[in-house]
């Protein structure tokens, strides 16, 4: 396990594209504080803001957790494909971005953009998560293409925009437009929602357990189901089964509970 612990509280953005499992492997304690990162405009090194404890791991198994609050600190876990990062507070934006394996944890609260284009792996927040979560880069239309996002708390709006695979659960609630655009995968939110949800949507399927504020006129009510399966787990309803955006001419699944909206 490697341990990174902030030497002060970070006012400044900070570039961690460097924080991953792949590039920490096989390297020295001197190694690892020689890797370059950017707080604001200014060029430093791991070892200028975080002290370092390292114990012997092979490169397939090894854990970087991160004891405290790293809630300016961008880009951990870019390009990850193996190991685990654990983050004992909370972090910054784009969390896990383009993931191609391993899991991430975080005991905190997420930026935006956490899971954005990952292709696999596992994030876990167990705090609230802001907007666009696996969702695509501006001016792009490659969402979440695989892997699985949970998130314990509340997560803000287009979660999951251009989203092509994967899955994503919210235990808390969910903003506005949740799988706008969406072309495959699974959304699943368990709170309410503040509506829109599905917009533009070709494919794939959304499921809100909770209330939602409207229904887009574009989906057309198609049945109701008693349960819903979300990631091999029966749900229980009953839901209203939409279908759309027709707009789109989307063949998308849209499941609303039906005792949270009367």
């Amino acid at each position: 396990m490697i341990t990174l612990i902030p030497k002060r509280v970070f006012k400044f953005p900070i570039e961690g594209k460097n924080i991953s499992p792949d590039v920490f492997a096989e390297k020295s304690a001197k190694e690892l504080a020689a890797l370059e990162m950017w707080e604001g405009n200014r060029k430093l090194c791991i070892g200028d803001l975080f002290d370092i404890k390292q114990d012997n791991q092979s490169s397939e198994e090894l854990t970087i957790k991160i004891e405290g609050n790293v809630g300016k600190v961008r880009n951990i876990g870019f390009r990850m494909s193996m190991g685990q990062v654990i983050v004992d507070g909370d972090v910054g934006m784009h969390l896990g971005e383009e993931m191609s394996g391993g899991s991430i944890v975080v005991s905190g609260n997420a930026g935006s953009w956490a899971g954005s284009q990952m292709k696999d792996g596992t994030i876990e927040i167990k705090g609230n998560a802001g907007n666009y979560i696996g969702a695509a880069y501006r001016g792009s239309t490659k969402g979440m293409n695989g892997g699985k996002v949970i998130i314990h708390g509340n997560a803000g709006h287009e979660v999951g925009c251009f989203m092509r695979n994967g899955i994503i659960k919210i235990f808390g609630d969910v903003g506005i437009f949740a799988g706008i655009h969406m072309n495959n995968g699974t959304i699943f939110v368990q709170g309410n929602s503040q509506g829109r949800a599905g917009a533009q949507m070709t494919n794939g399927k959304i499921v809100l357990a909770g209330h939602s504020e409207d229904v887009l006129p574009s989906f057309t009510i198609d049945d109701i189901k008693a349960k819903v399966k979300v990631d091999g787990e029966k749900i229980e309803g009953p839901f209203y089964k939409f279908i759309g955006d027709l707009a789109d001419s989307g063949k998308g699944k849209l499941f609303v509970s039906k005792p949270k909206n009367p």
